[in-house]
């Protein structure tokens, strides 16, 4: 059964619409909406058997169609500890494995708690993590992700944006707060952070150079700082556009005409931004 995988699949779920298309006095007959299901492929993808993988927070799908996997090693088991995978696992579209790198080593601050990877035009691998110390996760650090990492596809360093523990606020221009996602914007070479679990806004940067350029948040207003760790899970949102300011900025993608769309988790809602932070919906 061919599968075929859909990269920003995070943004919001698919929707398969259906129905009659009749014309009835001149109005149109409703389409008949349906989620699509699912049917795990217990042979996808084909894990050397000297390793297993932990929680796997991100997806990320390169030029050539081949898959990267960012993972959670330090989400295994005790007893499945020493097997654990590198971070980054690689497999052709039909789940072969292709290759692994990553974690911590000198130079660089690898997240505690991965979270989110993207493949930019250019081929470079960016990746960042959203651990906070209050978690309180067993393995882990007490230390937040503040900072993006920026690769080279066989594992060569590249870049840092921000440190570890180092954020002051949606008004710091130097770190992230747990960022969630990334998105790399071919014509402007523009870096697009969801930042993301700690800060509320979309923060934009040089891809080359890793200088701020720009942030917004929810409506196109300024961000303002709610630090909360962990994050809250909200039980219900409001009727209408919802709160002023963003909560979970979890994911973001910029379409080819430049529209940038931000998933607000925890709101339940996407709101649609000019590349300059303008809010359109």
């Amino acid at each position: 059964m061919k599968r075929k995988i859909l990269d920003g699949a995070v943004l919001a779920g698919a929707v398969i619409v259906a129905g009659a298309g009749q014309q009835l006095a001149g109005q149109a007959a409703a389409a008949e909406a349906s989620v699509p299901t699912f049917q795990v492929d217990p042979s996808w993808p084909k894990v050397p058997p000297k390793w297993k993988l932990g929680d796997a927070s991100s997806i990320a799908i390169d030029a050539q169609g081949n898959v990267w996997v960012l993972h959670r090693p330090r989400t295994l088991p005790a007893d499945q500890a020493a097997m654990a995978a590198p971070p980054i696992v690689v497999f052709d579209t039909a789940g072969n494995f292709i290759k692994a790198w990553g974690g911590a080593a000198s130079g660089y601050e690898w997240p505690e708690r991965e979270h989110g990877i993207h493949i930019d035009y250019k081929g470079h691998v960016w990746l960042g993590g959203n651990n906070c110390a209050g978690r309180k996760l067993p393995g882990l650090k007490p230390v937040g992700d503040d900072q993006l990492l920026k690769f080279t596809q066989d594992g060569r360093f590249v870049m840092q944006i921000g440190r570890s523990t180092q954020s002051k606020g949606n008004a710091d221009t130097k770190n992230l707060h747990q960022p969630a996602d990334v998105w790399v914007l071919p014509s402007t070479n523009e870096l697009f952070v969801a930042d993301g679990y700690g800060n509320h806004r979309v923060a934009v940067f040089d891809a080359d150079t890793g200088e701020f350029k720009r942030m917004w948040g929810a409506f196109g207003r300024k961000p303002v700082d709610k630090d909360e760790c962990p994050p809250p899970s909200l039980s219900s949102v409001p009727d209408g556009p919802g709160p002023d300011q963003f909560s979970i900025v979890h994911a973001i993608r910029v379409a080819d005409d430049g529209t940038v769309y931000v998933a607000d988790r925890e709101n339940r809602r996407v709101q649609m931004f000019t590349t300059d932070g303008r809010f359109v919906k």
